[in-house]
């Protein structure tokens, strides 16, 4: 749920709100909020990591449009980063349980930022910069799934990342 006060300017940072059509057993959200850094008027930097939002990674220039109530609606890319948005979910009954601590061990060599959902729902969005050894980290994310670490999904990656 929206308000106003979620559109207010926080400094030079704003929310920028994306739309989209919710996933079959998935998040029921239909908006996902991210921080960004106000660049002119009307065209920001996203300054976090998509939890929900595919296409758009931090870094991202996005331009936006406001609307009546003041909340700023994301309206296409203007410049992509070169970063990737990685998400991985770990496994209960696996060796990590629901520790989002050791998904972040596990990925600790990459040096990625990244985010945490929720206790409830330990997903971790990783912040994957364009210098990353995408092939290395596909690798260790794909051996995690096979062997019942983790889920992972990618919700924006570059050709760079596609054909390491």
């Amino acid at each position: 749920m929206n308000s106003a006060s979620e559109g207010e300017v926080v400094g030079d940072r704003i929310k920028v709100w994306f739309r989209f059509v919710p996933r079959e057993g998935w998040f029921p959200q239909d908006t996902e909020g991210l921080w960004a850094t106000r660049l002119s008027a009307d065209t920001a930097r996203v300054d976090n990591v998509p939890f929900l939002q595919n296409g758009v990674a931090q870094g991202d220039v996005v331009r936006f449009q406001t609307d009546d109530d003041g909340l700023h609606w994301a309206a296409g890319r203007v410049s992509a980063s070169g970063n990737c948005a990685v998400r991985v979910v770990p496994i209960p009954s696996g060796p990590l349980g629901r520790s989002h601590e050791k998904i972040h061990e596990s990925l600790s060599g990459f040096r990625l930022g990244g985010e945490v959902f929720s206790a409830e729902f330990p997903m971790v969005a990783f912040d994957v910069p364009s210098g990353t050894d995408f092939a290395a980290l596909k690798r260790l994310l794909v051996h995690g799934q096979d062997e019942g670490w983790w889920h992972f999904e990618v919700g924006s990656g570059t050709e760079a990342f596609w054909s390491a």
